[in-house]
């Protein structure tokens, strides 16, 4: 969905927002900004009866108290500065803290669609890289904002004090700053930009890399990976690079000009008719401050390389954050539903398509019986499964469960209905405990776990792991077998004891002995319970009480396993071709 493109100045309003809360931290910074940055302007001060009254006229009270001035100006700027520093930075910490709870529940919340178009390394840079830039970049900038605007006004009123006509002469340089700090400025936040893409490359490309090390190892693919991963790299270290120059280029150029105007400032302060209106304190003092105001004009200038990077990232992470939420309109709760299902006049088309994925479907189930969907890729099966927990809610037609809209239910009153074992197997790395009652299961007791991981054919080698129960398993189960974690995924699918059941593929990841002893347990299970089953083995689904055949989105055939083999029509050649490889395979 398109969205209005948001101003830097609207960025960064949003941005303070979260700022507000710890209003007393901010004081607390700010206030240790301003009398830190009024100890430059008291240092030029003091150059002047530094020279005029103690080198000059040897005053022995100057003499006395200036020792002292000069140490408690830094006293007093070296405890402000720290104080200034740490609240601030807490600011920062807490603000990163906020917003990235807030991205994060924003994804879990973002509709399936979302998670399709993205990539995974996209997303992780939200929450990981861009949250760090909005508030390392951001503090930092306030803080130079307020502090060396305090520090250049200070001496600005410093240098009017001591010669208000030497100091005009200074500010003409004021429009030619304000240009290129403008130029500078824009061009960084497009760089920023870009900056934070190749950033998100790097990161999927890190992430495609780790999930798929065993692939990538096998098919002799680490030098593609390698030249892959340079090239994102190096993109990034470019457009680095050519950030970096921006803020090189209009540091110095500054600093050039105001060195141009203090050159001309110190030519005209040593004309006779200047000396007899400036003791040479005065006009140490004066010059003092100059050399002090380039500094705070330096940061200043870089200030805007500081602001546009946590623009470029408070961008795309309100982008995220503005983005729709998965709609969840329904009102209505069930506590536990009896399991009948009715498709009528379903169809689907994917957004930002044209071709239906499934058209004009109509069958129903009653409730305890099993339905297979069978079918070659891209025929639907999986679309019109994924459809029940409304995981694409922008289909066209009715799905009724219990004879209530499935459009009217509230999102968690639905899911709590239904649980799902997928050829995808996901796992956390967590505890097989913890993996088996997850979610609202984790109140779930020892013996109901133990009971599902008994059911799924799972008990025998979650004894023999080393904590049991409380053995990690690694990320996505990577200590276990692929039969292993399939067991754990249906055993969790067990416990959450739903009516009804969604199995794609579920026993893709098991060897024969262990599939023999899942489908017993399944045949079990599957009582009293509202099945859709997806499979691509015939043999798997042949006691289903209805199959529908699925071609191109639409049902061009249905009934029992014997029926459809007496129609002589797809679903008994695709049957006698799998009899016939699975005598070859035998053979």
């Amino acid at each position: 969905m398109p969205q209005a493109s948001m101003t830097g100045l609207s960025v960064y309003k949003r941005l303070a927002k979260y700022s507000l809360p710890y209003w007393r931290y901010l004081l607390l910074a700010v206030v240790g900004l301003i009398i830190s940055a009024s100890t430059q302007p008291l240092f030029a001060a003091i150059m002047g009866p530094l020279l005029d009254k103690a080198i000059l006229q040897r005053d022995p009270a100057v003499i006395s108290w200036l020792p002292f001035g000069i140490m408690g100006i830094f006293l007093l700027r070296g405890v402000t500065m720290f104080m200034s520093s740490y609240y601030m930075g807490l600011v920062g910490r807490l603000i990163t803290q906020t917003i990235r709870n807030q991205v994060f529940n924003q994804v879990l919340a973002l509709p399936i669609r979302y998670f399709e178009q993205t990539t995974s390394g996209k997303l992780m840079s939200h929450i990981l890289y861009y949250t760090d830039q909005v508030a390392s970049a951001g503090t930092r900038g306030i803080a130079s904002l307020i502090q060396d605007s305090a520090t250049v006004i200070g001496l600005l009123a410093l240098m009017f004090y001591r010669s208000w006509q030497l100091t005009l002469g200074v500010l003409l340089i004021v429009p030619l700053i304000a240009l290129i700090v403008m130029y500078a400025t824009k061009r960084l936040r497009r760089i920023s930009h870009a900056v934070q893409d190749s950033m998100s490359d790097v990161t999927q490309i890190t992430h495609e890399v780790l999930n798929g090390h065993k692939v990538i190892r096998l098919f002799n693919g680490e030098s593609f990976e390698s030249e892959r991963f340079a090239k994102a790299n190096q993109r990034n270290m470019q457009l680095q690079m050519k950030r970096m120059v921006t803020e090189l280029l209009s540091t110095p150029l500054v600093q050039f000009l105001v060195a141009t105007a203090l050159a001309a400032i110190v030519f005209l302060a040593t004309r006779e008719s200047t000396l007899e209106t400036l003791s040479p304190g005065t006009f140490m003092s004066f010059v003092m401050a100059m050399i002090l105001i380039l500094a705070p004009l330096r940061s200043l200038t870089q200030l805007g390389a500081q602001l546009q990077t946590a623009i470029a990232a408070g961008e795309s992470l309100f982008k995220l954050l503005d983005s729709p939420t998965e709609p969840d309109n329904g009102t209505q709760t069930l506590e536990k539903c009896a399991g009948k299902v009715v498709f009528d006049q379903v169809s689907f088309i994917y957004p930002d398509t044209e071709k239906k994925v499934l058209n004009t479907i109509s069958f129903s189930v009653d409730a305890g019986k099993k339905i297979a969907l069978v079918g070659r890729s891209g025929s639907g099966k999986t679309t019109l499964v994924s459809l029940i927990p409304r995981f694409y809610p922008e289909y066209s037609g009715d799905i009724y469960l219990d004879d209530i809209n499935l459009k009217d239910l509230t999102l968690h009153s639905l899911r709590s209905q239904i649980a799902y074992v997928g050829q995808e197997i996901v796992l956390f790395n967590d505890t097989v405990r913890n993996n088996i009652a997850y979610g609202t299961m984790q109140s779930a007791s020892d013996e109901a776990i133990w009971a599902a991981a008994e059911a799924a054919y799972a008990s025998d080698f979650i004894k023999q792991l080393p904590q049991g129960l409380n053995t990690i398993i690694g990320d996505n189960g990577v200590l276990l077998s692929g039969g292993q974690r399939q067991r754990l995924s249906i055993a969790r699918a067990i416990l959450a004891n739903a009516p009804i059941l969604i199995l794609d593929e579920a026993t893709s990841a098991l060897d024969t002995e262990s599939e023999r002893h899942i489908q017993a347990a399944l045949e079990q299970l599957l009582e009293n319970r509202t099945t859709f089953m997806i499979a691509h083995r015939l043999s798997t689904i042949e006691n289903a009480d209805h199959i529908l055949v699925l071609q191109d989105g639409n049902i061009i055939e249905q009934g029992t396993h014997t029926e459809l083999l007496k129609q002589q029509g797809a679903y008994s050649r695709l049957h006698s071709l799998q009899f016939k490889d699975e005598l070859l395979a035998h053979g």
